[in-house]
């Protein structure tokens, strides 16, 4: 990529929505060979070619193709908005807000509407100034991750997190004083 936060919109609609070879080509454009990826439900470390019986060559950029083949395969029909994108050039990480629809084609009337922030570390090779992404880590809040696996969990968990909000309060003002004392005595 010549210019990352104008470009990985359109990479990233590829890698969701695209069909296996555009994902393939994709990856193989945006993507180092050996780059890696962090998902809550799976992670590649990062590893250049090795040859496997029946499979040939791979690399862990082949690996991460093998998981949106089958996140696509899952869900064929994916709903992806990419909200900002946020380049700190300091660090080269693009911080990608995003929202997806992900519906399991054979769960006919579930569909997981989930928000993530996606951290995309780039580099360059000496002799090309062009981006690459060398690590994907997809960052989901812990109440955005279960809508994967536990219908209406989410809402059980947000009522869990409010009632831990109540009790830190009454805590709070309950121990108050020997709070207070404690301080003191430092």
């Amino acid at each position: 990529m010549e210019d990352p936060a104008s470009e990985i919109p359109s990479v990233i609609y590829m890698l969701t929505t695209g069909t296996p070879s555009e994902q393939k080509h994709t990856l193989e454009t945006y993507f180092t060979p050996d780059s890696s990826f962090q998902h809550p439900f799976c992670r590649v470390s990062s590893f250049s070619d090795i040859s496997i019986p029946l499979l040939g060559v791979i690399n862990s950029r082949w690996v991460m193709w093998m998981i949106y083949r089958w996140y696509k395969f899952l869900s064929p029909k994916i709903a992806i908005e990419v909200h900002s994108v946020v380049q700190d050039l300091k660090k080269r990480v693009l911080y990608v807000e995003i929202s997806q629809v992900f519906s399991l084609w054979f769960v006919p009337l579930y569909k997981s509407h989930v928000h993530f922030v996606a951290a995309l570390h780039l580099t360059q090779f000496p002799d090309d100034k062009r981006y690459y992404i060398f690590k994907q880590e997809d960052h989901y809040q812990f109440n955005e991750f279960v809508k994967f696996v536990w219908p209406g969990g989410d809402t059980f968990l947000t009522i869990w997190q409010f009632t831990a909000t109540l009790a830190c309060i009454i805590g709070g003002l309950l121990l108050a004083p020997l709070t207070f004392w404690t301080w003191r005595r430092e």
